[in-house]
């Protein structure tokens, strides 16, 4: 009995996930915003600028959807202008 193979489409392997151009642009926004509030914690010796900055330049890596991307990162953004520490 000869075996049946599937054919799978090499345009579009199984597991990966795509990214399409703005959710790429904003992960880029985002990570170098973050990397702005990281340096600055880092010379003021403030805590809640450096751990936003690595939070803002960590998530894009974990956040699927643009508009998720987005409320997510307009949120970390906002987070040192409320808590000072």
């Amino acid at each position: 009995m000869p075996t049946i193979r599937r054919r799978i489409s090499p345009s579009r392997p199984t597991g990966v996930k795509f990214l399409n151009a703005s959710t790429l642009l904003w992960g880029v926004l985002f990570g170098s915003i973050g990397l702005g509030f990281f340096i600055y914690g880092k010379k003021q010796r403030a805590i809640v600028p450096l751990i936003c900055g690595l939070a803002l330049m960590a998530f894009p890596y974990f956040v699927s959807g643009t508009v998720l991307l987005v409320l997510v990162g307009a949120m970390l953004m906002a987070i040192p202008y409320f808590i000072r520490l």
